[in-house]
């Protein structure tokens, strides 16, 4: 039971550190190749983790600066919203 708790958290060690990877702000993006909407999207969801790994890397940002405009953020923001549970117009009651 102990073996499988360790492969866990170096599983979800390795996953984190490739959604760092592929973090806002690292370099991938430039003034000619911007970031689009799927861009956004994928940086909306991974925003938490970027949060987190920000703090300790001053290259990771959790918006990309150079983006195509209203798309990337449309992207962005649907992303963040929907991965947070914001989507949700109705709730139940118990």
């Amino acid at each position: 039971m102990k073996r499988i708790h360790h492969l866990l958290l170096l599983l979800m060690l390795a996953a984190l550190l490739l959604l760092a990877g592929c973090a806002p702000g690292t370099g991938r993006y430039t003034a000619a190749g911007p970031a689009g909407f799927l861009d956004g999207i994928w940086h909306g969801w991974i925003a938490p983790v970027t949060l987190i790994v920000g703090l300790f890397n001053d290259g990771v940002r959790i918006y990309e600066p150079f983006n195509k405009g209203w798309w990337y953020d449309l992207g962005f923001y649907i992303a963040v919203i929907s991965g947070f549970g914001g989507l949700s117009l109705t709730r139940r009651k118990k």
